[in-house]
């Protein structure tokens, strides 16, 4: 799954807006854009011009050089998982079809898709999911119980 440049300045973009506890009418208005606008921009639905995107990082009191390396670096990092994901052979967990077909359990227990480790970043925002092909989900096993 590859990143869209897009997709990673928004996300950069809504973190540092939420993390100095703005709102998108507050910055909307601040950097002359729309508001719809700005979130299609947040969201990765839209690309922003270098004005555009210089007017948002003033309106954040975000210098747009610490922007674009932040998302250099989100980018760079989610490329390297990719290519050592490609890279490394799949093994089946036991008791699982050889074939890949069910999801398995990662080291933290997560199933149904894969914790991408190394990612910079302290909040939620740099926390990247990475959703595996065809998941299983299956009822859990439960031994009978008699009450008398």
């Amino acid at each position: 799954m590859t990143v869209l440049l897009r997709e990673a300045i928004g996300d950069r973009l809504r973190h540092a807006r939420t993390t100095k506890r703005r709102t998108l009418r507050d910055i909307s208005r601040a950097a002359r854009v729309s508001l719809g606008y700005l979130s299609e921009v947040e969201r990765g639905q839209k690309e922003a011009s270098s004005e555009l995107l210089a007017s948002i990082c003033e309106a954040l009191d975000l210098p747009l050089a610490e922007l674009l390396h932040k998302v250099a670096n989100d980018v760079s990092a989610l490329d390297t998982m990719e290519r050592a994901a490609v890279d490394e052979p799949a093994e089946p967990v036991s008791g699982e079809p050889a074939d890949g077909r069910a999801a398995s359990a990662s080291a933290s227990g997560f199933e149904g898709g894969r914790l991408v480790p190394d990612t910079a970043g302290t909040d939620l925002s740099d926390l990247r999911i990475s959703p595996t092909l065809r998941t299983t989900i299956r009822p859990p096993k439960s031994k009978a119980v008699l009450a008398a």
